[in-house]
């Protein structure tokens, strides 16, 4: 299983939210480049990060510290937040980004889905972000009012190759991943899963890495303190 370490950009400082809510945003470290190489030290080889600003208003005021990260580093970047358009996902691609991660957008726009993967195959991956089994959009706020197995699926017959699930109800809470509805898209879909919200611990790594998720993305535990992310890319097994 690969262990994605979190980076969340606001204002090119690295930071977390509590269930996506932004009036409860925090800085976590001073440095996002300092703070990659400290995950490459730990034998993490990709890492997730996410462009808060670009997410709210879509303009990406963090590209050249993505940039910095990539080029720095060596690890491969997984990036969110904001992607729309076919624009931007060539404006990502020149950050030296690795997989692009479209959100909202593949609710309301699945065409431009089905574009993106036509022009960068498994490259993309699609969020889905997930408040009682119900796709939320919109920087979580709004309802789209669909299954998220339903949405899945249906993100599965457009090609897409990886599905990034989050349960909003536990990230950056602490309590553990939804088990129940990770297994439960296992069973629905053929795609890689990477599991994101809610690892506490080290034990909770070494659950996902048994059930044959493809990853997990590891946030607030890190920055918390209460999970040792050498230990986790050992438990997870070999690296891409």
């Amino acid at each position: 299983m690969i262990i994605l370490p979190a980076i969340d950009l606001k204002d090119g400082k690295v930071v977390r939210l509590y269930k996506g809510d932004f009036s409860t945003v925090h800085q976590v470290a001073q440095d996002p480049v300092a703070t990659a190489g400290l995950f490459a030290a730990a034998g993490a080889k990709q890492i997730h990060m996410v462009d808060l600003d670009g997410a709210k208003s879509g303009t990406r005021v963090n590209s050249a510290i993505v940039r910095q990260v990539a080029e720095q580093t060596g690890l491969r970047i997984e990036l969110g937040g904001g992607i729309r358009s076919m624009a931007d996902l060539k404006a990502v691609d020149a950050m030296g980004v690795s997989r692009m991660v479209i959100g909202s957008a593949a609710v309301t726009d699945p065409d431009f889905v089905a574009e993106a993967v036509q022009c960068y195959g498994d490259r993309i991956a699609v969020g889905v972000d997930t408040q009682n089994g119900q796709v939320k959009t919109a920087g979580w706020v709004e309802n789209s009012g669909i299954d998220y197995l339903v949405f899945s699926q249906s993100m599965e017959k457009l090609g897409v190759k990886t599905l990034i699930f989050t349960d909003i109800d536990t990230d950056g809470a602490l309590t553990g991943p939804s088990f129940q509805r990770l297994e439960a898209l296992q069973n629905a879909v053929s795609c890689r899963i990477i599991a994101s919200g809610g690892v506490s611990c080290n034990e909770d790594n070494r659950r996902l890495a048994a059930m044959g998720l493809y990853g997990a993305i590891i946030g607030k535990a890190y920055y918390a303190g209460a999970i040792d992310l050498a230990q986790a890319v050992r438990d997870a097994g070999p690296q891409e």
